[in-house]
């Protein structure tokens, strides 16, 4: 009893006492009972619900042979190699009777010996089954493909990742490489690579899914129909891959780094590279807090070039992508998209991530370890089932064309009328504005 963790002794405590009170109940059944990730709150809005699905969950490695080594390539010097990213898959499942689907997460962070950094070891739970088998006979999925923050990981929202699962999606979401908790390299691979990664995985999947394919995906995924989510520099890659070509000022965040300038010029708007990219197998785009509009990755031109439906979702005190000269200044600039802007009133950064993991309440810890994912002013877990209603609707009208319409279009002051979904008197603190493409 002596070493029990601060989360051991909780779930004991609340064991303990909920098993006085129920001695009926296993252990099991409590366990099962206990808040994870992404579950609802008592006021959680409406298609916060998981859907009609079981899930299940795999890790896959993928190579992308032969890139631009950015951080490592010298003047007169281009060096090439392959990026190795990792992937965590969920897909609705079969779940055999009897078999538990709480599954545990592993994360670390930071790096061992370093005393600036030090290297956490913690884990979270969730609910799905680990290579559990695909169900199969139904249409082929919608495919979403979720990026992550500059650091983070695939882990960091499965919160919405398995929630959208469970609603008859295959989410793919991307450990992108020199950008993780365990391999932050210079920031230049980042916004270099970032949209390279996501169209990169793209293709992959939909040679994954074609019927005959030896992989567990086959036949299960329409990758035709394909939804981008993104998170801070993740939201920067997704609106790049979906047809915002990033401004000429990007290429200035180079420097003399060899080859860079070049490189990053074919994601630039105008580019005839950048044109041929295009993809049209991408059909909605969900940007939480997308970085870059107040460094000048994008302009009022080449913002032009985003044309799928596009939800957007900032704090209002967004410190670290912006707000006013931010996010919204993106969602006022992509004039072709017919776009959603959903406003944390107060929030600052944080309206993507998982909330704080249990470890990140030991004394002794960086404060910044906590705060990578909780925000001041709200409830994380409030933040989370709040975003997979929205996501839930937009996704649904888009992706599987539901008639989900009455959540979006609710009144732009939730303050002022209780919103559609939402329990009486609980959407207080979010503006919701809808802007059609011009004509």
């Amino acid at each position: 009893m002596k070493n029990l963790s601060i989360k051991q002794l909780l779930l004991l405590t609340g064991f303990v006492l909920f098993n006085l009170a129920n001695p009926h109940i296993s252990v099991a059944q409590v366990a099962d009972m206990q808040f994870i990730n992404g579950d609802p709150l008592p006021d959680a809005p409406e298609l916060a619900q998981r859907g009609k699905y079981k899930i299940g969950v795999r890790t896959m490695e993928i190579i992308h042979m032969d890139q631009l080594d950015i951080l490592n390539s010298k003047e007169g010097n281009e060096v090439r190699y392959d990026r190795r990213l990792k992937l965590e898959i969920w897909y609705p499942a079969i779940i055999p009777q009897g078999q538990n689907d709480l599954i545990t997460y592993a994360e670390n962070r930071g790096v061992q010996g370093d005393p600036k950094k030090p290297f956490i070891q913690y884990s979270f739970s969730g609910r799905a089954l680990r290579d559990a088998a695909p169900v199969t006979g139904d249409e082929p999925f919608p495919l979403i493909i979720v990026s992550h923050g500059y650091v983070g990981s695939r882990l960091l929202m499965s919160y919405l990742t398995e929630n959208l699962a469970s609603k008859g999606y295959v989410v793919v979401s991307i450990d992108h490489l020199e950008s993780t908790y365990n391999d932050a390299g210079g920031f230049q691979s980042t916004l270099l690579n970032r949209s390279n990664d996501i169209l990169f995985v793209l293709g992959q999947v939909a040679e994954m899914s074609k019927p005959g394919s030896s992989n567990f995906l086959s036949g299960i995924v329409d990758a035709t129909n394909t939804g981008l989510i993104g998170y801070s520099m993740g939201g920067y890659g997704v609106l790049n891959a979906a047809g915002a070509g990033y401004s000429a000022q990007i290429i200035k965040m180079f420097g003399a780094l060899a080859g860079g300038s070049k490189a990053i010029e074919v994601l630039t708007a105008g580019n005839p590279e950048y044109i041929k990219r295009h993809d049209d197998r991408i059909k909605a785009v969900v940007a939480f807090a997308p970085w870059g509009m107040e460094r000048g990755a994008w302009d009022s031109e080449s913002l032009k070039g985003l044309s799928v439906p596009v939800f957007f979702v900032a704090g209002s005190q967004d410190d670290v992508s912006g707000y006013e000269k931010g996010t919204k200044a993106i969602f006022t600039g992509a004039v072709n998209s017919d776009r959603y802007l959903l406003t944390y009133v107060n929030a600052r950064h944080n309206v993507a991530p998982n909330p704080p993991p249990a470890e990140s309440l030991k004394p002794g810890l960086p404060f910044d370890f906590y705060y990578h994912y909780a925000e001041p002013s709200w409830d994380q877990r409030r933040i989370n089932n709040i975003n997979q209603h929205f996501v839930t609707a937009f996704l649904g009208i888009q992706l599987k064309k539901m008639e989900y319409g009455k959540y979006l279009e609710v009144g732009e002051i939730s303050n002022l009328k209780t919103w559609t979904g939402f329990k009486p008197r609980t959407s207080v603190g979010l503006e919701l504005v809808h802007t059609l493409p011009v004509q």
